[in-house]
């Protein structure tokens, strides 16, 4: 039942109280994303495998992710997002008691996999509040501002708390401790969060639905490919041009279908589009370019002639900072948006990133250089992050909120993706260059921040022209 509009002060307890449950949810999402991190190496370890083998556990929850969350998304609109947030936190709980308990790298693989539909709740919890305060992008952004600073929080408190227990707990211990958090958050969400109306049609288009996870799949298949057998092989290039193959069936399909998984026709509309575009290109930097700068940081300069020789200390405070500007600007970016406008803060926050990255090309000597740098691209990341949610419900009806909500998810892994083929192959053709061992030379790092500064800029001059169509400077 939607909420009461009698006044004001009646509907922003509720949405408080909303959120506050809401936040809950993002604080596990967030130690979901920051608990294994200093734990890698210990699981492989555990798990009897080179490190190198623990690429494929970002492979394949990427891969799952993708594949899901449009179809998800869609499902909270038709059925209810609460029910959605439901059910993908159900299923990412029994995912990570099986990570727990896998006896082995298969079956760990496939429930670390299967923990991917996690990423789903950030596009359906501003879907939820989006249609609950009937489309008011301020208190949206603001609600989204929050999720995304507890987000962070959780990134955070995750990673320590795991650096603190490793020495503690056995792995199995180790591994309970998030399934027992999302196994809380699931009850967090039955009890604490309403439900949002559903809208449309009850009927999942599952034509629609088989071929866009048959076009994801082969797609994000092709590019892990590129990663992992490297493009000489022409199973990358199969895949992807069977992923290509199903674009047209698709949008065929889509274009006749009444109420279609991915509305092709308000995705053409140009500000719905300029967003996705612009979420796909910001995906390049804040989903591909971690872990090169990690390594870039572990890399002894006595050796290769660049890097830092970090500590893992020192990596963590890189990372820390880092985490710590996105929830800066997260937190901001309601202010700057009623100040330039929805689409000028974007692409304000876009030009954050660009400079961020920019800034690395030129210096990157010191630990305390780079950490200035990544936090100037923090601060736009933790806009981006918070707000393109927001900017994309905005720009559709109430009835194709979550759809396009997860769509911004969608396109940010996909851009992710094709990101860390592309890295992949800029350090390691890079590496071919000089007698550095193991190691990728300073060429591949500089490459790799260029096209990530570069993406920014083309996110945001999408996000500038969508400014132009929604009337300039005018604030919302």
């Amino acid at each position: 039942m939607e909420q009461s509009t009698r006044s004001g002060g009646d509907v922003v307890p509720k949405i408080a109280a909303v959120v506050g449950f809401l936040v809950v949810v993002e604080l596990t999402s967030g130690v979901i994303q920051g608990y294994f991190t200093p734990l890698y190496t210990d699981i492989a370890r555990h798990l009897g495998i080179h490190d190198a083998d623990v690429n494929w556990f970002e492979a394949a929850q990427l891969l799952v992710s993708a594949v899901t969350v449009p179809v998800l998304a869609r499902l909270g609109d038709m059925v209810g997002h609460k029910r959605v947030l439901m059910l993908s936190s159900a299923i990412t709980a029994c995912a990570a008691w099986g990570v727990a308990f896998a006896p082995n790298f298969w079956l760990f693989l496939i429930a670390w996999a299967l923990m991917g539909p996690y990423v789903v709740w950030l596009p359906l919890e501003i879907a939820l509040v989006h249609r609950r305060t009937k489309g008011d992008s301020s208190r949206t952004r603001t609600a989204a501002a929050v999720l995304v600073l507890a987000l962070e929080v959780g990134v955070i408190a995750g990673a320590l708390t795991s650096g603190a227990l490793q020495p503690v707990f056995g792995m199995t211990g180790l591994l309970a401790i998030p399934a027992f958090a999302i196994t809380a958050c699931f009850v967090v969400i039955w009890f604490g969060v309403p439900e949002t109306p559903p809208t449309g049609s009850h009927r999942l288009d599952l034509p629609g639905a088989a071929l866009l996870c048959g076009l994801l799949l082969a797609v994000m298949a092709g590019l892990m490919l590129v990663r992992f057998v490297g493009p000489g092989s022409p199973w990358p290039w199969l895949a992807l041009v069977v992923g290509a193959g199903l674009v047209v069936p698709f949008g065929r399909h889509e274009m006749r279908h009444p109420d279609p998984v991915i509305d092709v026709r308000l995705l053409r509309e140009r500000r719905q589009l300029s967003v996705q575009l612009a979420t796909g290109l910001f995906g390049f930097s804040v989903l591909g370019a971690q872990i090169p700068l990690s390594t870039f940081a572990r890399t002894d300069p006595d050796v290769t002639g660049s890097g830092l020789g970090a500590s893992a200390g020192g990596v963590s405070m890189l990372i820390g900072g880092y985490v710590l500007s996105m929830g800066l600007g997260a937190v901001t970016a309601p202010a700057l948006a009623k100040r330039l406008g929805e689409f000028g803060a974007l692409a304000v926050a876009a030009c954050f990133v660009a400079l961020g990255y920019g800034l690395n090309v030129v210096s990157h000597g010191s630990v305390f250089g780079l950490l200035v740098n990544m936090m100037i691209a923090g601060i736009g990341s933790g806009a981006l992050v918070a707000a393109l949610p927001v900017a994309a419900a905005g720009a559709a009806p109430a009835s194709h909120t979550g759809q396009m909500t997860g769509l911004t998810n969608m396109a940010k892994t996909v851009g992710g993706a094709i990101a860390s083929s592309i890295f992949a192959l800029c350090l390691a053709s890079a590496g071919q260059t000089e007698d550095v061992g193991d190691h990728a030379p300073l060429g591949g790092y500089l490459a790799v921040w260029a096209i990530c500064s570069a993406t920014a800029v083309g996110a945001a001059l999408l996000l500038w022209r969508a400014r132009r169509m929604s009337g300039g400077l005018k604030p919302d």
